[in-house]
Parts: C-alpha cells; structure tokens; sequence
C-alpha cells in the first residue's frame, strides 16, 4: 500500500521521541516514503535484531529499522544503520571494526540508499 506525505505527517505527530520524529522528518523530505511509513508505524513492530543474526548476512551495508542488541558475535567489518543499539551490541561492532551510524546519519550520507539492505 502506498502512503502519502500527509499520512505520515499525521503518524509522525504521535511520535513523543524527538530523534525518531527528526529521522522520519528527513526520510520523508528526501522522498524515502517506503522508510517514513516503516518509521512512523507502531513501535513494536519494528526491528529487534541481534549481533549474531547481523553476523550470517551477506551484505556490508545494513539499515535496521529498529534496535541492535547483543546476542552473539560477529567477526567481519560491515557498515550498519540503526535507530538504536544495546551498549553490548555497540561494544562487540566496535570491537569487529564495524561503522556504527544512526538511520538520520545514513540518510544524509546516502540519501538514496543505494546499496543497503534494509531489515
């Protein structure tokens, strides 16, 4: 289903965490609809993966719409987005070397996220 500007903007007012609401906000003026509805949704729907999981893909370039947490280990180096991150998940990318970023920060790096898989 397709989702207006206006829908999201009616979504984004029930939003009471400021980050979320600013992420949303640049999503959505940049014209990343698909990831506006997705972050504007319910909030348990979103996201809730682990390090261990993140470690078995195949690509370098990930966006989770959600929380990273710290079950497991992964031993390569890959670029991950997130809105947010456990402090054990944050410490095991870090150790891998991984490049830890906010959703936000992705979206105006690469504003038309070429190349990354969104979770």
């Amino acid at each position: 289903m397709k989702i207006s500007q206006t829908l999201i903007k009616q979504r984004e007012k029930r939003k009471t965490n400021p980050a979320l609401v600013e992420t949303i906000e640049v999503a959505r003026k940049k014209g990343l609809l698909e990831l506006a509805k997705r972050l504007s949704g319910p909030t348990r729907k979103q996201t809730k993966i682990n390090v261990g999981e993140l470690s078995r893909l195949k690509e370098k370039n990930i966006l989770v719409i959600g929380k990273v947490l710290g079950e497991g280990e992964i031993e390569h180096k890959i670029n991950i987005a997130a809105l947010g991150f456990s402090e054990q998940a944050m410490e095991k990318l870090k150790k891998a070397g991984c490049e830890i970023r906010t959703i936000k920060e992705e979206i105006e790096k690469n504003h038309k996220l070429d190349g990354i898989k969104i979770i």
